[in-house]
C-alpha cells in the first residue's frame, strides 16, 4: 500500500485533535481513489471504467438530520425553520470531537484540499477529511480543483471531516438519531457522520455558500443551472429535482456553465462547483448523450445494479433506488465552459414537473409573476407507485431550494427581484411534466418539444409572438412555437375531458395560494396580485 507523500501542513487539523499521520493519503487522483476504493471491496467498474459504488443506508440526503450549530453568529441571521434545525454549540464539540476519535483509529484516512466559486473574488478554499477513498473521488469531481502551485500555500478556511461509519448516540449527541450532518459557521466546520450519501458533502458547502455570499458579498446564490450560447448570452435554469436542470442546459449548442449551484454578481454568473452530480434514472445515451457519455473512468456511479451476468448498468433498475446517481468533472461534458463563468443572464427558466398535467408547456411571466413562482418554487410528482399509489403529489420548495437555504427565503427573493427589474431578464415558466392528463391518464412532455421552446426563447424566436393570458395562472402563453405542435401549447385543449381540466387547475391553484400564505406579510401587493385566480 502506497501513502501519498503530504505537502501541506494541517495545523488546524491537528488542533481538534486530528492526528495527520503517514496513514493519509493526500491529494489523490481519480484513478489511485477508485483503485483504493477496489481494494477495500467497497466498489467495481462497470463496462466502460467508471467506478460503481453503494452508499449504504441512505441514498439521499436526510433533511431532518441536518443541523446547524446556534449561536452567536447564527442566532438573529439563520432563518430557523423545518430545514434549518438548531444545535447547541456543546453538542457540535460533543460531535466533533466523536468524530476526531473515531477518524483516528481508522488505518487510513483521505484528505484533499479544493475549493468552491469559480469567480475568483469569491473563492473559499476547503479541506476535505474522508473516511471512504470514494467519498474523496466525489469531492474530486465536484468541487474546483487547485493547481500544484495553489497548494504550496493553500489556507483552507472551511474545514469538512466526514465519517460515514460512525453512528452517533442521538441523546448525548442532541440529534434525531444515529447519522447527521451539521455545519458551524462560527467554527467554518461541516461534520457529516452515519450516511454515506455523498451529497450531503456537496449540500454542506452549498447551504455554507448560501449564508454568506448574500450576506456578505451582495452576491444572489441560486439553485440552478447555467449555459451561454454562442453570442456569449447566459441562460439560467431554475427548478427542484428531476424538472430536467442537469438535462436541459447540457445542450449541444451552448457551453456549459454549470449544472446546480451558481452565484449572481453585479457583472455576471459564476458557478460554485467543479463537477455535475447528474441522476441517472433511465438515463439513455439518446436522451442525453452528454451524461451517458460521462460515464467513464473518473466518473463515481451511485446505487446503481447491473444487468446479470454483465458489467453493464441497468439504469432502468430501482432496486437500490430510484435517485441513483452519477458525478463527473465538468470538463467531462464536451462543451463545458473553463473558467465556468457567464455574463448578465438575458433569459431565466423556472422548470417544473406538473404531474398534474395544468400548467401550460412554455409561459411568459411578468417580474411579479416570476417573484411570485420563485418564492412558490413548485412541482409535482408521482409519488410511491412502487405502493400502488398514483396520484401526483405536489412539493413548494422556496427558491427552488429551499433545504439549502439558511436566510429567510424573502432575501433570496428580494435579490432576484432586484437583478431582475435591472436587467430586464426575460423569464419563462417550463412544464416538463404531462400533457393531455395528469398522471396516469395524460403522457409526459417529449424532451425534444420542451427543448424546442427553450431553443425558441433563448433564440429570440418568440420575442414577436402572440401571448394569451391564462384564465386561472395568469401566465402569458405564446399561440405557436416554432417546431412544437400548436395544440399542446394551451393545456386545456389536449384534455379530452374539459371539466377535468378546469377542476384539476383550480384545485392546483389552491395549492399555491394555501403555500403562500406564509410568505403574505413579506411581500409586496404586485407580488401577491400575481397569484392563480380561483
Amino acid at each position: 500500500m502506497s501513502v501519498t507523500t503530504i505537502a501541506t501542513p494541517f495545523e488546524k487539523l491537528n488542533e481538534i485533535g486530528l492526528k495527520v499521520s503517514n496513514k493519509v493519503h493526500y491529494q489523490r487522483d481519480p484513478k489511485d481513489l477508485a483503485e483504493d476504493t477496489v481494494r477495500m471491496k467497497e466498489g467495481e467498474y462497470n463496462d466502460t471504467g467508471a467506478l460503481v459504488i453503494k452508499t449504504g443506508e441512505f441514498t439521499g440526503r436526510s433533511p431532518k438530520d441536518k443541523f446547524t450549530v446556534k449561536d452567536e453568529v447564527t442566532e438573529n441571521t439563520v432563518h430557523w425553520n423545518d430545514f434549518n434545525i438548531a444545535l447547541d454549540e456543546k453538542h457540535f464539540f460533543i460531535i466533533r470531537d466523536k468524530i476526531v476519535h473515531y477518524l483516528n483509529e481508522l488505518d487510513e484516512l483521505w484528505i484533499r484540499d479544493a475549493y468552491a466559486c469559480a469567480d475568483p473574488a469569491y473563492r473559499i478554499n476547503i479541506r476535505i477529511v474522508n473516511e471512504k477513498p470514494w467519498i474523496n473521488l466525489f469531492s474530486y469531481n465536484m468541487f474546483l480543483r487547485p493547481t500544484a502551485e495553489e497548494l504550496k500555500n493553500f489556507n483552507a478556511e472551511w474545514t469538512i471531516l466526514s465519517a460515514p461509519g460512525l453512528q452517533l448516540d442521538p441523546k448525548e449527541c442532541g440529534v434525531r438519531q444515529g447519522n447527521a450532518a451539521v455545519i458551524s459557521f462560527k467554527h467554518k466546520t461541516v461534520l457529516i457522520a452515519g450516511t454515506g450519501y455523498t451529497g450531503e458533502t456537496k449540500k454542506g458547502i452549498f447551504t455554507v455558500l448560501n449564508y454568506i455570499l448574500p450576506q456578505e458579498q451582495n452576491v444572489l446564490s441560486m439553485h440552478c443551472s447555467a449555459n451561454m450560447g454562442k453570442e456569449g448570452d447566459t441562460a439560467l435554469f431554475f427548478g427542484l429535482s428531476g424538472t430536467g436542470k442537469t438535462t436541459l442546459s447540457a445542450d449541444p449548442n451552448r457551453k456549459l456553465i454549470g449544472d446546480d449551484e451558481h452565484g449572481w454578481t453585479n457583472t455576471g454568473i459564476f458557478n460554485f462547483e467543479g463537477g455535475c452530480y447528474a441522476k441517472t434514472i433511465d438515463l439513455s445515451e439518446e436522451k442525453e448523450p452528454e451524461i451517458f457519455r460521462a460515464i467513464r473512468p473518473g466518473a463515481l456511479v451511485e446505487n446503481t445494479t447491473f444487468i446479470p451476468g454483465t458489467k453493464t448498468i441497468d439504469f432502468s433498475s430501482k432496486e437500490i433506488t430510484e435517485n441513483t446517481r452519477v458525478s463527473y468533472p465538468l470538463d467531462f461534458i464536451s462543451n463545458a465552459l473553463e473558467p465556468s463563468v457567464g455574463g448578465i443572464p438575458k433569459n431565466i427558466f423556472f422548470l417544473t414537473c406538473d404531474a398534474y398535467g395544468v400548467l401550460p408547456p412554455i409561459s411568459k411571466l411578468t417580474p411579479e409573476q416570476a417573484m411570485y413562482q420563485f418564492i412558490s418554487g413548485y412541482t409535482a410528482k408521482v409519488a410511491g407507485t412502487e405502493a400502488g399509489v398514483t396520484e401526483p403529489k405536489s412539493t413548494f420548495s422556496a427558491c427552488f431550494g429551499a433545504p439549502f437555504l439558511p436566510l429567510h427565503p424573502g432575501k433570496y427573493a428580494e435579490m432576484l427581484g432586484k437583478k431582475l427589474n435591472e436587467t430586464k431578464a426575460n423569464v419563462w415558466l417550463i412544464n416538463t411534466g404531462w400533457t393531455g392528463g395528469g398522471y396516469g391518464v395524460g403522457n409526459r412532455m417529449k424532451l425534444s418539444y420542451t427543448r424546442a421552446m427553450i431553443t425558441a426563447a433563448l433564440e429570440g424566436k418568440l420575442n414577436n409572438a402572440e401571448f394569451v393570458a391564462d384564465p386561472i395562472f395568469g401566465v402569458l402563453v405564446p399561440t405557436e412555437c416554432p417546431n412544437v405542435p400548436t395544440e399542446i401549447l394551451t393545456p386545456r385543449n389536449t384534455w379530452a375531458d374539459k371539466n377535468a381540466y378546469d377542476q384539476a387547475a383550480k384545485n392546483l391553484a389552491a395549492q399555491f395560494v394555501t403555500n403562500f400564505k406564509k410568505y403574505e406579510s413579506g411581500v409586496s401587493a404586485d407580488i401577491l396580485a400575481a397569484a392563480p385566480k380561483i
